[in-house]
């Protein structure tokens, strides 16, 4: 089973993307952790859905590049 530690490693807590990258986002709640399965970016403060443009409402708890 993978820990929250391990999950999280995967991710960068520290920093933010560049302007309009396309990245993954790593969120937590009451559940545990999950990956969005959307593309996502960092406008202006807040985290968006990039096909969509709506604002992503999960606590981000990490955010990596996309492989795809």
């Amino acid at each position: 089973m993978t820990t929250l530690n391990d999950r999280i490693a995967e991710f960068e807590v520290d920093s933010l993307p560049d302007d309009d990258a396309q990245v993954e986002l790593l969120c937590i709640d009451h559940n545990g952790t999950y990956v969005l399965p959307f593309p996502c970016r960092h406008v202006e403060g807040d985290w968006l859905n990039s096909r969509t443009g709506e604002r992503i409402m999960a606590q981000v708890a990490g955010w990596r590049r996309r492989n795809r």
